[in-house]
């Protein structure tokens, strides 16, 4: 009888511990991964680029960063939050900003420098090419945008 005691005591026991194992462990389990949070900014990431020739496609790239304005200013950009406003002042039109100034004298010389734009920018795709005549018209209608 001793024997038959002892058996039912453990029997008991492994099943008392096999309940409290399943409370606990149902507790315990890993809550499924949430789905995917999107972002309360649209996405902004552009590169940008000044090179010496008539078009981005034959020409040697001289100075290129990064530009990130959402949801913060940063890149390798060296006054990412000045250009960041200035891209917002103008709503993201690049042309807006390479326009050179009137009344900006430089000479007819041709030695062209292009600046690209190319990345995304308040969630759409932007692919921006400008070609200035010469340094003066560069240092004239750069903006902060393409001052690195």
């Amino acid at each position: 009888m001793r024997y038959i005691t002892g058996g039912i005591a453990l029997g008991s026991a492994l099943i008392l511990g096999s309940l409290v194992g399943a409370g606990t462990s149902a507790t315990a389990a890993p809550a499924p991964a949430p789905a995917a949070q999107q972002s309360l900014y649209a996405p902004s990431a552009l590169v940008l680029t000044v090179a010496q020739g008539d078009s981005s496609t034959n020409s040697g790239v001289q100075r290129a960063v990064t530009l990130t304005c959402t949801p913060k200013a940063s890149g390798t950009h060296p006054d990412a939050r000045g250009a960041c406003n200035e891209l917002r002042a103008v709503g993201g039109k690049f042309e807006d900003i390479t326009k050179v100034k009137d009344g900006t004298a430089c000479t007819k010389e041709w030695n062209p420098y292009v600046v690209t734009a190319e990345g995304v920018y308040e969630g759409r795709r932007v692919k921006y090419e400008h070609v200035f005549g010469n340094t003066c018209e560069l240092k004239a209608g750069k903006g902060i945008v393409f001052e690195f």
